[in-house]
């Protein structure tokens, strides 16, 4: 064993209570201890636990935790549904404005009625006027970016 790493102890290193003002002697590393509860006052030993129980038990906390938990994950489902809606307007997917014209013009004014025209492939789409294949392109990056799932026929290129 090393020399001189050990602390210095103190045999009669004095210890007082905050809470009842008791004092004692007993052995320790530090001279004076202060301890904020002892075993004259804490309620355990005391019998006196009824007192400081809160208006609350324990189980009616974890019951609204529990509740405040459930409501949060429920608003963030909500919100991701909200974010796949097929009733999601597009211009709210960031396209450009002669897109979005294109679009309108064919009636088209929906995510679901994109979605439901890929169905039938990329042509569909090609086919309105105005509406070109960097639209195209466009369009499919944000409905992948925003969690849509397109059809089958979208995902393959038609030249």
């Amino acid at each position: 064993m090393k020399t001189k790493i050990q602390p210095k102890y103190y045999p009669n290193a004095k210890v007082s209570c905050a809470s009842c003002g008791s004092e004692w002697t007993t052995g320790s590393t530090v001279p004076e201890i202060r301890t904020e509860v002892c075993s004259n006052c804490h309620p355990f030993y005391t019998g006196q636990q009824a007192r400081i129980l809160d208006r609350e038990g324990q189980v009616d906390r974890f019951y609204k935790r529990l509740q405040v938990r459930q409501d949060y994950v429920a608003e963030q489902k909500s919100a991701a549904q909200a974010k796949t809606s097929p009733s999601r307007l597009l211009s709210e997917l960031g396209l450009g404005a002669k897109a979005v014209a294109a679009l309108n013009r064919a009636e088209i004014v929906t995510v679901g009625d994109v979605l439901s025209k890929l169905e039938g492939g990329e042509k569909a789409l090609l086919d309105i006027e105005g509406f070109g294949r960097k639209s195209l392109i466009d369009l499919k990056k944000s409905l992948r970016q925003m969690g849509y799932q397109l059809p089958a026929a979208a995902q393959e290129i038609e030249i």
